[in-house]
């Protein structure tokens, strides 16, 4: 195998995470076992078997190696990839990766898609993909994947198996589908968009940023920018019932160990018994 980027990995609920983020230099992600990942700012060699990405906005961090990507799966004869961008961008999307073609001399082949805020994806029988909008310089969406699973509708509950059996092959549907928010990708966001979208709060997992933490920084500039503050995180702790909160993308600005010490020092216990700081 070769590893070409760094690359950190968790695993939660058997799903794994896999990424490296952080502010102005690259983001990037990946659940293998769902086959999806999260933003292309790098594209490490092991990420070419994921089939499908969904790409939060166009900044070069977040989405500069999409054309290695793409041409990687084409020359080692895998199938394009499936992409998703913000409807937004598609166009210039387009425009780049044909731009590449021309340059690479090599065919530029995905599935390029278009998403719209608010709407609903397959991905495949047991998972669906949903957006909502967030808030940032350039257009820009996170990402919510469900899990379905079908449910023996409450009348039939108390029935045995035979009689199940009975009313199903009448033609009568005796289950019903639920669906689990098991993960949610915010990209970069003020904390508007956070507050956008009901699963953000509610996924088992949830990735999204923290660029910064420290008192000095001003959070009305932060927001304008479309970034979030430490600030924001502790206001809406509360809020959290993710069973892992990822947080990265921290500013090249400031180092690490100072990001962990102002976290232990301002958010409760509880909450930092399910976070994960991406750095």
């Amino acid at each position: 195998m070769i590893e070409n980027l760094p690359l950190k990995t968790i695993v939660h609920d058997g799903l794994t995470i896999e990424g490296y983020s952080r502010a102005a230099v690259q983001t990037y992600w990946r659940i293998p076992e769902l086959k999806v990942g999260f933003d292309l700012g790098g594209s490490p060699w092991s990420f070419m078997g994921t089939p499908t990405f969904l790409i939060s906005h166009a900044h070069l961090d977040h989405m500069a190696a999409l054309p290695a990507f793409v041409a990687r799966r084409r020359m080692m004869k895998m199938e394009p990839p499936t992409i998703y961008v913000p409807a937004k961008v598609v166009e210039p999307v387009e425009r780049m990766l044909h731009s590449w073609q021309k340059l690479d001399r090599g065919r530029m082949i995905c599935n390029l898609i278009g998403a719209e805020s608010g709407q609903e994806y397959e991905l495949s029988r047991e998972h669906v993909m949903t957006t909502f909008p967030t808030k940032h310089t350039v257009p820009s969406l996170g990402y919510v994947i469900w899990e379905r699973r079908k449910k023996l509708k409450e009348e039939y509950q108390n029935l045995s198996g035979s009689e199940i059996r009975d009313i199903r092959l009448s033609g009568v549907e005796v289950s019903t589908e639920v669906r689990i928010p098991i993960v949610c990708y915010c990209g970069d966001t003020a904390p508007q968009g956070l507050d956008n979208c009901d699963a953000v709060y509610e996924s088992k997992i949830l990735i999204t940023e923290l660029t910064f933490f420290r008192p000095e920084h001003r959070k009305e500039k932060i927001h304008k920018f479309g970034h979030t503050h430490l600030d924001d995180i502790v206001e809406r702790a509360e809020r959290f019932k993710n069973e892992l909160i990822i947080l990265g993308h921290l500013s090249t600005r400031n180092h690490e160990s100072q990001l962990r010490k102002a976290v232990e020092k301002r958010l409760p216990e509880e909450f930092r018994k399910r976070l994960e700081l991406w750095i």
